[in-house]
């Protein structure tokens, strides 16, 4: 019997061993996304992809306007028509958009980023009919008087003052971008500046819309239960009669010049603790190096077990939270870590613990179970991320839109599968470097410092 337990202790602790040295097993890569794409003559382009599991349509309007099409002065306009858009048309009443898509059962809601505003619904598939006739009205016909603008301007305002300006840290991110940003409109938020929405008019309202909300600035997707034919016929019935812009949607954006030395910065809050920002600029959403940037973001930052956690808050207890992102949108944009620092510690102390991090990955790069936890962490979130109508709208959405090329809804799986311990550290020595680097102290206000 003692043989026997010995034995298994034994075969057991060389299982165990084996399991810990094994490579992990890649991911099984998910089905790959039906669809179909067509451009109307008014320059319109549809996406349908079927989905018969459920009786229920999911239909989204993407308009390729977000905060970064604002000009200076004139802040927050593309988040306030997010709000305007559902003040009535010629045929609808103010907020019945809502109201109709709930009373047969439906839900919908929109949302503003610095690059994209989409509008959607999800509802029971025999009212697609509905759901199109409904976004095409406010596309061509959209009610904008002065006294709605006035009211929701309002609204907005309010809402700055709940989500960011009474919230403890709610101006972090405002902070890290102006000082980030000196050219690029990622410099300032997607809701506005309080001086920025009180100086808006009607008239710059009304050339707002008429400049981005035209048929060839969106992409309508439509994802669920319905015969694509059938769909495309609807679209074009409701959405064709919509008049093409009278002159090109326009795209200068002014371009962030390059960094050539380390920019600093001190800044007092009403906040209770201080807090310590290393940001550094980084590439673009489907450039080749976003990926591995993507594999390092969750290396560093994503969940309680990566570095800059475990080593920060756990261990050295410096931070009394402590995370970091990698914002790989539509332009190049920034990789920043934070530290919200522990009483009886100091920013000095932090700063040196965040950029230590960062020289770490560059010096030592990263092992090849860390890159295999990334991987299986995204593809993960990948797969989960695609079970729903409304998700499977947002892959085939943003890959066409933002990468302009949908068929990278499905490609990236595979890229990010490949991405090598190789590809980290050298994206690390690319883009962390001194000169290309943005550090922000941020004091409690009055701490004399």
């Amino acid at each position: 019997m003692r043989l026997y337990l010995r034995v298994a202790t034994c075969l057991a602790t060389s299982v165990a061993a084996a399991v810990a040295l094994a490579p992990v097993q890649a991911a099984v890569r998910p089905p790959k996304l039906q669809y179909e794409i067509a451009t109307l003559p008014n320059g319109l382009r549809v996406i349908l992809s079927e989905d018969h599991s459920t009786p229920i349509v999911h239909v989204s309007v993407w308009y390729h306007v977000g905060s970064k099409n604002e000009r200076l002065g004139r802040t927050g306009f593309a988040h306030l028509f997010e709000h305007m858009m559902f003040k009535g048309s010629k045929n609808v009443e103010p907020e019945s958009h809502t109201s109709l898509i709930s009373s047969v059962g439906g839900r919908s809601n929109a949302y503003t980023t610095e690059d994209t505003t989409v509008f959607w619904q999800t509802l029971p598939a025999h009212y697609l009919p509905l759901a199109l006739w409904l976004e095409a009205d406010r596309m061509a016909t959209l009610r904008v008087d002065d006294a709605a603008f006035r009211r929701e301007r309002e609204v907005v305002k309010e809402e700055r003052r709940m989500r960011i300006e009474n919230q403890p840290y709610g101006r972090l991110s405002e902070i890290i971008y102006d000082h980030a940003f000196v050219a690029h409109p990622y410099k300032h938020p997607t809701i506005g500046s309080m001086a920025d929405l009180e100086a808006a008019s009607i008239a710059d309202v009304r050339d707002f819309h008429g400049t981005y909300y035209v048929p060839e600035n969106a992409t309508v997707t439509v994802v669920g239960d319905f015969e694509s034919a059938q769909a495309l016929q609807l679209v074009t019935r409701y959405f064709g009669r919509v008049p093409k812009a009278a002159r090109p949607v326009p795209r200068d954006i002014p371009k962030e010049p390059p960094m050539t030395r380390e920019r600093r910065a001190v800044v007092e809050e009403a906040w209770p603790l201080p807090a310590v920002v290393v940001a550094y600029h980084i590439t673009y959403d489907g450039h080749p190096d976003a990926y591995p940037l993507h594999i390092t973001s969750k290396i560093l930052s994503d969940g309680q077990s990566a570095r800059i956690s475990r080593e920060l808050i756990y261990h050295r207890r410096l931070c009394l939270n402590a995370f970091g992102s990698g914002n790989l949108i539509e332009d190049p944009n920034l990789f920043f870590a934070v530290c919200i620092v522990q009483p009886g510690q100091t920013v000095e102390a932090a700063e040196k613990a965040l950029i230590g991090e960062f020289e770490k990955l560059k010096r030592d790069g990263v092992a090849v179970q860390e890159v295999q936890r990334a991987q299986n962490q995204f593809a993960r979130d990948y797969i989960l991320s695609r079970e729903s109508n409304e998700e499977k709208a947002v892959h085939l959405a943003h890959a066409a839109v933002i990468h302009n090329d949908i068929t990278t809804a499905d490609g990236e799986f595979d890229i990010f599968m490949k991405t090598t311990v190789a590809d980290v550290q050298r994206v690390a020595r690319t883009y962390f470097n001194e000169s290309n680097r943005v550090v922000l102290h941020i004091l409690p206000k009055g701490s004399g410092r």
